[in-house]
């Protein structure tokens, strides 16, 4: 179309008036045309003359920036985060090239992760300006960072069997022969104080073996201890025995915020239920569901220990449920908010177990759904291991000081979707 456009204006004295009006109007549909497919592409991008100045961007650009061009000269001056702009106003004036740079920007409230490249824009090997390409890979990462939690969570399987051989076993034995000890120790007490009645330097021979029988004691808790941690490790490793049913999400969460409510209460939490109550029948196993959900809002326990406010929200979103469990507490560090779901990762070393927030409950600890673990690292990575059983996602998005917000998504069977695109506002439509 541009040789067309270039011949023609080279005859442009010799063309008729209805000649030239046709040309225009050729020229004005290759614009649009061209205009239809930038905006219809999925990434940014802009275009800048060699004085910097805005001189192109299509729809996608302005919703990613976001930028404002009225009245604006420079780029850099069109564009509303502070980060960005710094990055735009550097890199245009010394005439860098960068690719892929990556930026977290608020967009109407919602945090997105941007990917940035200028480049040169050449014409004739002649440099005429900058073109900028931003795309959005919020989801990208996201996968990329769920596909490594499953490759870790993976990898935990190949080690299940040494761990179970080179560590259980020798905890059993180590545990039998301390019992062995001290029933040889209380064997033996009579003989050593009608031995010793005295004692040594006039203490009471009772001592000795009270210190002994506190040694032992450590022993034993240390051996329980790491008998925990296999068991917890061969739990988030072997496969898991699911039974689905069709059941109503909304009354699990009813029924786990009423078991946790005396201890949330006890520790100045307010809980918060948004149920909603369109929400279809799901086909899911309720025992380690409970589990999830009860690890998740124990977290939130524990980021919340001077009190504060959990919500328990489900909603239906592009044909799936999202059960989101959020809190008001300490929040969850930048560097640290993509390693959480990773096995043997935590911050709360034995938190759980000093402050109170992990408890043998028994209606759970019954059937084996709910297992205390102590800050071990597992307990978030059960949630993702149990999620993902259930074909499902979890995300979460939190700020140091902010608190945090899991999400799960879970997906709405077939035939509930087409329930739910006919429902014709008096229920479900059959």
């Amino acid at each position: 179309m541009r040789e067309f456009i270039k011949r023609a204006l080279q005859k442009l004295n010799k063309m008729t008036g209805e000649q030239v009006r046709n040309l225009l109007y050729s020229a004005a549909a290759e614009i649009d045309r061209l205009e239809t497919v930038l905006d219809s592409i999925t990434e940014g991008i802009l275009v800048c003359d060699t004085e910097h100045n805005l001189i192109l961007a299509n729809k996608y650009a302005e919703r990613l920036l976001p930028i404002s061009i009225d009245d604006q000269e420079k780029l850099w001056q069109a564009v509303r985060d502070e980060k960005v702009r710094d990055f735009f106003e550097l890199t245009l004036q010394t005439g860098d090239r960068v690719e892929d740079r990556e930026f977290d920007v608020d967009l109407k409230g919602i945090s997105r992760l941007l990917s940035i490249s200028v480049l040169p824009l050449v014409r004739d090997r002649q440099v005429t300006g900058s073109l900028i390409y931003v795309e959005d890979i919020t989801e990208k990462r996201g996968k990329e960072a769920q596909l490594r939690r499953a490759e870790n969570l993976a990898s935990l399987t190949t080690l299940a069997a040494g761990v179970a051989h080179e560590i259980k076993n020798p905890l059993g034995s180590l545990s039998i022969h301390v019992q062995l000890i001290h029933k040889a120790m209380e064997a033996n007490k009579e003989i050593y104080y009608n031995a010793h009645p005295d004692g040594k330097d006039g203490q009471d021979p009772r001592s000795y073996f009270d210190k002994l029988d506190k040694y032992i004691n450590v022993v034993n808790e240390e051996i329980d201890r790491l008998n925990r941690i296999v068991v917890d490790f061969l739990f988030a490793v072997r496969p898991m025995n699911m039974e689905f049913r069709d059941g109503d999400i909304n009354t699990l969460i009813e029924e786990l915020a009423d078991f946790v409510r005396y201890e949330l209460e006890e520790s100045e939490i307010k809980c918060v239920l948004e149920l909603d109550k369109k929400l279809p029948r799901l086909s899911f196993d309720e025992r380690y569901m409970k589990q999830a959900l009860l690890n998740l809002i124990k977290n939130a326990q524990a980021a919340m220990a001077e009190g504060g406010t959990l919500t328990l929200k489900t909603a239906i979103r592009e044909g799936q449920i999202d059960i989101q469990v959020q809190d008001t507490g300490t929040g969850i560090s930048e560097e640290n908010i993509a390693k959480i779901f990773e096995p043997y990762f935590t911050t709360k070393e034995t938190a759980f177990k000093e402050n109170g927030a992990f408890k043998e409950n028994g209606a759970f600890k019954k059937n084996g759904a709910f297992k205390e673990n102590g800050g071990s690292g597992l307990g978030l990575t059960l949630v993702f291991k149990i999620v993902r059983e259930h074909r499902g996602e979890i995300t979460v998005k939190s700020k140091c000081g902010e608190g945090a917000r899991f999400t799960i998504t879970l997906p709405i069977p077939q035939k509930e979707r087409r329930l739910i695109g006919f429902d014709n506002g008096e229920g479900y439509a059959f």
